[in-house]
């Protein structure tokens, strides 16, 4: 049995390197089609090199058997992030092909609602599966704030930025770390974020009317975020109310005795 959990093991590595590999092929392609720069080829490998080195830490860890069709799905939507962090990177020295930056970054947010399908239909949805599903669209997210943001402002990437600064706040407030319960208005304007950007990027909008989409999508955001946190707290301050209440019984107990 230990030698087939070893084989396995091997097996699903295997599979985040071919990742890696496949996305190295896409930086090539894109390198080739467009000249892309040395940013834009520096920080494609990097997000490979990243990408591969935390994923196979998290199978290591969770000790999968399988790599399983959705994280299939959801690598391959990693890939196209890459190419489209890589694109976002060059932008900087030189404006994108706007057509190859929206297809990428089109295709990526319509498999977006594949993986989870597919994992439901095989049965193998795995924690593991569910959080690389949400960093790869956190991402993009954060990639996609800072290219509307060369437009817009700087003020932009709150959207991107706002996830990380909820886990970063987790960090001092633990509370924040509670689950959630299943909300289907979170889940909307989360997807709603690429959406929102990607019609910003795109370019077919005259730049008051990108505003006002970009606007629309933070405001969104931040009722979403405040929304949750104040669920957070709430639950928190009842859960801690309820634990010195049975703290303070417990002692009048022992003081009766």
């Amino acid at each position: 049995m230990a030698l087939n959990h070893t084989y396995d093991a091997r097996l699903v590595q295997q599979e985040t390197a071919l990742g890696a590999g496949v996305q190295i092929l896409v930086l090539a392609l894109l390198g080739t089609a467009i000249g892309m720069g040395p940013a834009g080829w520096l920080t494609g490998l990097a997000f490979a090199i990243a990408t591969w080195a935390v994923l196979s830490r998290a199978l290591h860890r969770s000790r999968l058997t399988s790599f399983g069709p959705a994280n299939r799905v959801t690598l391959g939507r990693s890939i196209l992030v890459g190419g489209v962090t890589a694109l976002v990177a060059d932008s900087f020295q030189s404006p994108p092909p706007l057509t190859l930056l929206v297809g990428l970054t089109a295709v990526a947010l319509i498999l977006d609602g594949v993986d989870g399908k597919v994992a439901r239909r095989t049965g193998t949805s795995t924690a593991l599966g569910a959080r690389f599903d949400m960093e790869v669209d956190a991402f993009l997210i954060l990639v996609l704030s800072v290219y509307v943001s060369m437009a817009q402002g700087p003020w932009v990437l709150l959207i991107g930025g706002m996830r990380y600064g909820f886990v970063a706040a987790a960090r001092f407030w633990p509370w924040l770390n509670a689950p959630l319960p299943p909300s289907t208005a979170r889940k909307t304007v989360a997807a709603l974020q690429g959406v929102f950007l990607l019609l910003a990027a795109s370019g077919l909008l005259p730049l008051a009317a990108e505003t006002g989409v970009v606007v629309t999508a933070l405001a969104t955001l931040l009722w979403s975020f405040g929304r949750d946190v104040l669920w957070l707290w709430r639950t928190s301050r009842v859960q801690t109310l309820a634990a010195d209440g049975a703290a303070a019984g417990a002692a009048e107990e022992l003081a009766a005795v």
